[in-house]
């Protein structure tokens, strides 16, 4: 560790220079020579680097999202192309190149972390051994030596010795003790950072190894903490904890307000978007705005999270736009929606379509209601089947049909029912 952090030592200077800086502020407020001068020192540390590292973490969940979405496509790749590595290799480019994903991208935060946190380790490895190092002069480095969080001095470690521990004015004890509880508390919220963006912020839809990876590392994360913890001075601890935390607190922001599509943090997000709209009849936020008319944009491509919510806007008597607000509509019954199937009339038997009984009226299936000339019409002897009240001299003679021999008798397999009659110029 001396020697990567020595590898890093041309960023010493800069970040003691920031340390007392901090340190003047604080050490006006709680005294020079106290703990939460200098422990406060390193947490401002950390929060300005932070700051500084947002458009990497910002391009770091573009990057994410973009792997988890190229997943399947990655696989197919590899199932393809599993016995030809270097192909394998240049469809993988090729791949990254058509959708500008960069896999390191996701690294970006930590690899711009690591020179502070080793310049940080090397600052405090030289107050440890009494040695001056970048702006820190002899009077600063006593002050710090003298500095303790909770007992332990900021330069000691959990692997320290007895004596080692004496000479900083500490028992090895409360040095053990203060040094387990925060590595205790890293690693815990390590693993609670990984595990909230595999529960909530994952789309459930996808199986791929990566989701495996994740959860692999998900545990491997908090044991290494765990294990390199030991050797990290109390300072170091409080640097690590620090970020931790902040990286915790900010993925929880991103998780609620920017949730990966199709995971269920979208479906939460979702529902306490519905309840904002349902309650105002509008959408309030111009990037609310934008989410919905993102989610109508995409039309038959929507997730279940993004139907659900169109569906319950429908269900409520609301109606999305393509301009992400909403206007009121036709509020639909349960398990309806506004893409109305087209109604097919019923199929007939065979002798109902012979004889013409299978006829509906118009009005039945139309859903109308019928005017007073149907109504007439329904009056209407609809067949010559039905009895009149004329004289039967009155109605035309039709001459009997003959068969083959002579007979009035139909034909065998001849038509059942009324029968039309023929031309008056034919015989």
């Amino acid at each position: 560790m001396d020697t990567i952090a020595s590898f890093f030592s041309f960023i010493t200077t800069p970040v003691s220079w920031v340390i007392v800086q901090f340190h003047t502020v604080y050490g006006a407020i709680f005294g020079p020579d106290t703990g939460w001068a200098w422990g406060l020192s390193i947490v401002s540390l950390v929060v300005l680097i932070r700051i500084c590292l947002i458009p990497l973490f910002v391009k770091q969940i573009k990057s994410t999202r973009n792997m988890q979405v190229l997943q399947p496509k990655m696989k197919a790749i590899q199932e393809r192309y599993k016995n030809d590595k270097q192909r394998q290799s240049e469809e993988m480019m090729k791949l990254y190149k058509e959708t500008g994903t960069n896999p390191l991208s996701s690294c970006l935060p930590i690899l711009a972390q690591s020179p502070f946190f080793f310049a940080l380790y090397h600052v405090l490895s030289s107050i440890a051994s009494g040695k001056t190092i970048g702006v820190i002069n002899q009077s600063l480095l006593d002050s710090a030596r003298q500095a303790h969080i909770f007992g332990a001095p900021l330069a000691a470690k959990f692997t320290d010795s007895a004596d080692k521990v004496a000479s900083l004015d500490a028992t090895q004890i409360s040095v053990r003790v203060v040094t387990a509880i925060m590595i205790v508390l890293m690693s815990a919220s390590q693993f609670y950072t990984q595990r909230q963006l595999m529960t909530k912020n994952v789309d459930l839809t996808v199986k791929t190894p990566y989701m495996q990876q994740q959860k692999m590392l998900m545990y491997i994360f908090p044991v290494i903490f765990m294990v390199m913890g030991i050797n990290f001075p109390v300072g170091v601890l409080v640097y690590w904890l620090t970020t931790n935390v902040w990286t915790m607190g900010q993925q929880m922001y991103v998780i609620n307000q920017n949730p990966t599509p199709g995971s269920k943090a979208q479906d939460q997000y979702l529902q306490r978007l519905l309840k904002g709209i349902t309650t105002h009849s509008e959408v309030r936020s111009k990037r609310r705005r934008n989410i919905v008319s993102a989610i109508v944009a995409k039309g038959p491509d929507r997730n279940d999270n993004e139907r659900k919510f169109i569906n319950s806007l429908s269900k409520s008597g609301l109606v999305a736009q393509a301009d992400g607000t909403v206007i009121k509509g036709e509020a639909l019954p349960e398990g309806e929606s506004h893409a109305t199937k087209r109604q097919q009339p019923k199929r007939q038997p065979k002798s109902k379509r012979h004889t013409g009984g299978g006829q509906q009226p118009a009005s039945k299936t139309s859903g109308t209601k019928p005017s007073d000339d149907a109504g007439a019409a329904d009056a209407a002897p609809k067949t010559s089947l039905q009895k009149n009240d004329e004289p039967k001299d009155s109605q035309p003679k039709q001459p009997p049909r003959k068969n083959g021999s002579g007979g009035a008798r139909a034909k065998a397999g001849a038509r059942k029912g009324q029968q039309r009659p023929k031309h008056p110029t034919k015989k």
